[in-house]
């Protein structure tokens, strides 16, 4: 069934293509006139900041916590009755350190706080954390698919494995565009958006 869109396309496909028109040019503006810059790293209100931005030209509940329940294969992630209590503790957890902010990143994948975008959008504020903590941020080009996608699967389990995928993959070009806008690409090549490129658009 395709999800109510402000566009009001009924065809899966095509909404799957606009969506990922839109809101990677809204990801290459977040990047291109700072507005990253002005939001506090790590916080929920950011990253509801942040997918508001990237669907609000698509979805009503762009930046809103959702309020069904989801589940992806034989995961089913936070349940709305807990997800309020999940997302403050998140909120709370420290962010110093490499290892902490894997740590608070993880956990806020399994909450998955959206009805849609929530990869993308937490991606962006992972190295948002990244950046202001460890002046480092992850050069998404450099990390293999379906290692990442393992990876996150079993984090929930054990995060060893996605600390190990996303340390090797850290870069100091933190203000890079092309870095940036690769890694856009590669955050939706993820989730399987790959028809346009963000720095074309």
């Amino acid at each position: 069934m395709t999800p109510k869109n402000k566009l009001n396309i009924t065809d899966l496909a095509e909404l799957a293509r606009q969506e990922e028109k839109l809101s990677k040019k809204k990801a290459a503006e977040l990047f291109e006139f700072d507005y990253l810059d002005k939001l506090e790293p790590g916080t929920f209100m950011t990253l509801c900041e942040i997918h508001k931005f990237l669907f609000q030209d698509i979805y009503d509940f762009a930046g809103k916590i959702r309020d069904v329940n989801i589940a992806k294969g034989n995961f089913r992630f936070a349940p709305v009755m807990y997800l309020q209590a999940a997302l403050e503790n998140i909120e709370k957890m420290p962010q110093s350190t490499f290892d902490e902010i894997i740590e608070k990143y993880v956990e806020m994948n399994v909450a998955h706080p959206f009805r849609e975008g929530n990869g993308r959008s937490t991606r962006i504020w992972l190295d948002l954390m990244l950046k202001k903590e460890l002046k480092l941020i992850v050069d998404w080009s450099k990390v293999d698919k379906d290692d990442y996608l393992l990876a996150m699967e079993r984090s929930p389990i054990k995060d060893i494995e996605i600390e190990h995928i996303l340390k090797q993959a850290l870069t100091d070009k933190i203000n890079d565009r092309e870095i940036y806008m690769k890694g856009i690409d590669h955050s939706y090549y993820y989730e399987g958006y790959t028809v346009y490129r963000t720095k074309d658009l």
